[in-house]
């Protein structure tokens, strides 16, 4: 008897008594395919990293939300400083946060239906992609000059996407995890608990480079760009590395789609 398993076009066929000898899979596995471990570390990480890199640009964010008028009628009074903030400027932080938190809710309770729909291949590959996506407009609109409310209705925009798709990229990698030892969850799970560390230490590389503000909000996002492209590389990878480990286990079971 044996049991089927998945990853993206790969198929890794289990007879019952190698699956139920958990500790001889997750010690070969880490002794000869480390960087599956390291890649599910870096998915972990792209999971939550483009909230927090939003979270951490907020004054970038509110810096594009200035009036022109009270910018140039501050210059001559010494009235204080949120006297002058713009009504955008003033609900920036509370929008962001609703146009975050209620998508992720929505998508999170969406994913329990889409994984009878849509496979997981597409699943990963199509958030990754297009989160990264939204990220080079990001870097792209940095350099573009826009009025204050085109600029904050496109940015609640960009964010509703990244945490609707966030939120299944999240479910689907901690599905794929599911498949294997339990060892996986873990650098899934550290992954993202670097990603608000990573997030505010690019910030502070940023502004510590003593770049113009819009200087360094483009580093800043191009760096996002490339921490998800390396996750994109790293899940193009995954299978492959996957499904040899267990080929050079058990080549007699193991099936390529």
């Amino acid at each position: 008897m044996s049991i089927s398993i998945y990853f993206g076009r790969y198929c890794c066929v289990w007879p019952i008594d190698i699956l139920l000898n958990n500790k001889m899979l997750t010690s070969f596995y880490f002794e000869r395919y480390l960087c599956v471990w390291l890649i599910f570390f870096l998915l972990g990480l792209g999971t939550l990293l483009p909230w927090n890199f939003f979270m951490n640009a907020t004054m970038y964010f509110t810096s594009r939300l200035k009036d022109s008028s009270s910018v140039n009628s501050s210059a001559n009074q010494t009235e204080a400083e949120g006297e002058h903030r713009s009504v955008l400027e003033a609900k920036f932080n509370n929008v962001m946060t609703l146009c975050a938190m209620l998508p992720l809710l929505l998508c999170t309770c969406l994913n329990s239906f889409l994984h009878t729909l849509i496979s997981q291949h597409l699943r990963v590959m199509g958030s990754l992609l297009i989160i990264m996506f939204i990220f080079t407009i990001t870097a792209v609109l940095v350099k573009v000059p826009l009025e204050p409310l085109p600029f904050f209705s496109i940015t609640m925009v960009k964010i509703v996407i990244i945490n609707s798709f966030g939120a299944v990229l999240q479910g689907s990698l901690f599905g794929m995890a599911g498949l294997l030892p339990t060892s996986y969850t873990t650098p899934i799970m550290s992954g993202q608990g670097l990603a608000g560390t990573f997030a505010a230490f690019a910030m502070i590389c940023a502004i510590a480079s003593g770049s113009e503000l819009h200087d360094a909000a483009f580093s800043y996002f191009i760096t996002a760009c490339v921490v998800i492209f390396l996750s994109l590389l790293s899940y193009v990878l995954l299978p492959k590395l996957v499904t040899n480990a267990i080929k050079s286990h058990t080549p007699d079971t193991y099936t390529d789609f």
